[in-house]
């Protein structure tokens, strides 16, 4: 008599996905320098404007010691400055530098090709109603 299959951990099958999607992106920007983390800050930098760095990562849903970790190799190139608050020197404000709008402006294309041949295979409307559940569940 055979044992039954255990039930697949849905948690372990959707990380094993993300893996995956974070390479496929990584290697389709490989030609930039930018990881896919890091071209994600870029872009959340273009559209909120300087910010700290607690914001920053509440927006990219990082830890902030994550998010700072992610800065120093964005900080080292010249794509980002950090300075201290006007308000409080504490805090951290985090800009997208000229050289980071270059960069992003660069790997840009790189980027819509990986979403749009990752998109072809995966319905991105399932993609959000898969992650809204997820998020709303936690």
């Amino acid at each position: 008599m055979s044992t039954p299959s255990p039930e697949p951990c849905t948690c372990s099958a959707l990380r094993r996905a993300t893996r995956a999607l974070t390479a496929s992106y990584d290697a389709a920007l490989k030609p930039t320098g930018l990881r896919v983390t890091q071209f994600a800050i870029l872009r959340h930098l273009d559209r909120l404007g300087p910010v700290p760095v607690s914001r920053l990562a509440a927006e990219a849903a990082l830890e902030r010691t994550t998010m700072g970790r992610n800065l120093d190799p964005l900080k080292r190139r010249g794509f980002v400055s950090v300075t201290p608050g006007a308000a409080d020197p504490r805090e951290r404000r985090v800009s997208l530098t000229a050289s980071g709008r270059e960069a992003l402006a660069a790997a840009t294309p790189y980027w819509r090709e990986a979403q749009s041949r990752i998109n072809a295979r995966v319905d991105p409307a399932t993609v959000s109603a898969l992650a809204e559940s997820l998020i709303s569940a936690a």
